[in-house]
């Protein structure tokens, strides 16, 4: 259907690539558009085929993942990234969200979590694996904390319910979360995350937690 999310498979092992298709082509509204073997040919493949979702492996031979994922996320914006590992200390894993990643995840994920995970990055909402988020934070929050100062002036464009949503997201706390702290609708949540990001200029709720620790306003 033309409405279908549009997958594309990335990693360099012929057998990965078939697993996972044979997990989403089970699944209705996602469709497998192509696979490549290594960051080049997945920088090629996006520019041919358009995905709206790349399942990108970390580390291939010639390009790695985390330079395509930098490749492909300047080239199309609008394409989503979920870096996928076997590592789950991999000190790849924040360099792929730096790059531009929207999600992050182990390649031992249960399939639900894997078809999950897409959708939500189609959606514009961010994943990453509960098992590393904190060692993520773990390794990003020192090295921003000493090469960026404070400066929460960066908020000055969001309104007060919109900076402390932002603040809330930067905490890593989903809609339902937000909801429960301001005393809102998950709907409400989700306007203001909108504004959030658009106000920012930020691509999701990934990015969003990166600025907030590059501008000293989280992991303080």
């Amino acid at each position: 259907m033309t409405d279908d999310i549009r997958v594309l498979l990335v990693d360099d092992q012929q057998l990965v690539r078939r697993g996972f298709r044979m997990v989403l082509d089970a699944e209705d509204g996602l469709t497998v558009v192509g696979e490549a073997g290594n960051g080049r040919e997945a920088v090629e493949a996006v520019r041919a085929l358009r995905p709206d979702v790349v399942l990108m492996d970390v580390r291939m031979p010639g390009m790695d993942g985390i330079r395509a994922t930098e490749l492909i996320t300047a080239m199309q914006p609008a394409c989503r990234v979920i870096v996928l590992t076997t590592f789950d200390l991999d000190e790849y894993a924040f360099g792929g969200l730096q790059a531009g990643a929207s999600g992050f995840l182990l390649k031992d994920a249960r399939p639900s979590e894997l078809v999950d995970a897409i959708r939500a990055v189609h959606r514009g909402d961010a994943v990453v694996a509960p098992r590393v988020t904190a060692r993520l934070v773990q390794l990003a929050a020192p090295a921003l904390a000493r090469s960026r100062p404070r400066d929460e002036s960066r908020l000055d464009v969001l309104s007060e319910r919109e900076r402390e949503v932002f603040l809330l997201m930067a905490e890593g706390a989903s809609n339902a979360e937000i909801a429960e702290r301001l005393f809102v609708s998950e709907s409400t949540v989700k306007t203001h995350v909108g504004k959030v990001l658009r106000g920012l200029g930020l691509r999701d709720r990934v990015q969003a937690v990166i600025f907030a620790y590059e501008i000293g306003v989280a992991g303080s």
